[in-house]
């Protein structure tokens, strides 16, 4: 992507672009995976710990990415495709690597939503696969 591209996507978020802004999404979309916190520490070693936390907190307010708690007690990240708003209907499928503790977005599975009884509201699903991602598969023999 070129920095017309970086620049598009914050200004469809409504996200005023910094340098610092536009580092940490570049970091995002170039790892084509979600990231943890240490993992854009450990991508971004020059930038602290708690200008990336205060990044990601503005990127989950402008909907430009979701969470996701994938069991491991530390919360992934990935950007959202141009068309999500983060509402129940644009939530997917999620697979977590149980050997290299990735996890990755399966945009193109759809959560499954349940028919919940009489006066609940559903704001959101945690729907993860854990198993093999396909290189670990591999070195298994599977």
């Amino acid at each position: 992507m070129e920095d017309k591209d970086w620049l598009d996507l914050l200004a469809k978020r409504e996200i005023q672009p910094t340098a610092i802004r536009i580092l940490v999404l570049r970091a995002m979309m170039q790892a084509g995976r979600s990231v943890s916190l240490l993992d854009l520490e450990n991508m971004l070693d020059t930038v602290d710990k708690s200008t990336i936390f205060r990044i990601i907190t503005l990127f989950l307010s402008h909907h430009l990415v979701h969470s996701i708690d994938d069991g491991t007690g530390s919360f992934k990240y990935a950007v959202c495709s141009a068309s999500c708003s983060c509402e129940v209907s644009d939530l997917h499928t999620h697979f977590h690597c149980e050997r290299c503790n990735r996890t990755f977005c399966f945009k193109n599975i759809p959560t499954p939503v349940v028919k919940l009884p009489e006066g609940f509201t559903l704001d959101s699903i945690n729907y993860v696969l854990k198993g093999l991602c396909p290189d670990c598969a591999a070195k298994e023999g599977k």
